[in-house]
């Protein structure tokens, strides 16, 4: 799946190199994917009034219910770095 959002992702922005999923496992089969591209792209795959971030969000979740797991996407304003 992660490679699933990755996809996507880079087909909607102008800058693909700088699309990053993180995966993280949670109790209860539970998975927790950030979605972090460039700062000024993340527009781009939120949306108008966050139409295409639920669009994906769907997508994930129908190939999540067929492999019996619960997935979640977080889409951060900002990439968070260290100064």
């Amino acid at each position: 799946m992660k490679e699933f959002i990755e996809y996507i992702a880079k087909n909607l922005v102008d800058k693909p190199e700088a699309v990053k999923v993180e995966e993280i496992r949670e109790e209860d089969n539970k998975i927790k994917y950030i979605l972090q591209v460039d700062d000024i792209e993340t527009g781009k795959v939120i949306g108008k009034m966050g139409k295409t971030a639920k669009a994906i969000r769907t997508l994930l979740s129908a190939l999540a219910a067929k492999q019996g797991i619960k997935v979640h996407m977080e889409i951060p304003d900002k990439i968070k770095k260290d100064n």
